[in-house]
């Protein structure tokens, strides 16, 4: 994985609650077999109408959102069932973080294991991040050794995040690649153990 320390840019506000994985990416798009390919139907049905023209007003599809890394909603993001294509989506269409007051657990972990910093502020933080980035197109700064987010504006917000999943989004460690750092001492114990 891509290892995350500081994130420099435009947040996309998705000022919605209760953003469930099949709104994420829809189940008609879960064709793939790679994590590659879901970027193009993130959100599709709030970003397309039925004839596949973009809907203007969708955040997503304004210019000035264009390229966003960071993307701030509102509480319980992630929902609804388990698919990991969702973190998927928001990683290829370029995401590197969300931001919500409250996330689904699974959704939440699914994050961490693909490369995606979730960050929990709360509901009056988000509120003012919506509320600025909806009047005005802001940049803002993630830095995740520090475990902060500053805006443009002055504020400065304080998160907290678990140690072990701290470490690998700094170091790009997913699980595999952790177990790949005790490959000598598996070994040895591999060649020490009884074969049956």
């Amino acid at each position: 994985m891509k290892p995350i320390n500081i994130v420099n840019s435009i947040y996309a506000p998705l000022d919605r609650k209760n953003v469930d994985t099949d709104q994420i990416i829809s189940k008609e798009f879960l064709k793939r077999i790679e994590r590659t390919g879901f970027g193009q139907f993130v959100f599709f049905h709030w970003r397309f109408d039925e004839n596949g023209n973009p809907i203007e007003d969708f955040v997503l599809n304004k210019p000035e959102y264009k390229n966003a890394e960071i993307l701030v909603a509102q509480d319980n993001f992630g929902c609804g069932s388990s698919r990991e294509h969702a973190p998927w989506a928001i990683l290829d269409y370029g995401f590197r973080v969300v931001i919500a007051p409250s996330f689904a657990d699974i959704f939440h972990n699914n994050c961490f294991k693909n490369g995606i910093l979730p960050i929990k502020l709360t509901e009056s933080e988000c509120d003012e991040l919506l509320e600025k980035g909806l009047a005005e197109a802001q940049a803002i700064e993630v830095n995740l050794e520090q475990q902060t987010v500053t805006t443009g504006y002055g504020k400065t917000y304080s998160f907290e995040i678990d140690p072990y999943y701290k470490q690998m989004l700094l170091n790009g460690w997913d699980e595999i690649s952790l177990t790949f750092q005790y490959e000598e001492q598996i070994t040895a114990y591999e060649k020490n153990r009884v074969a049956y």
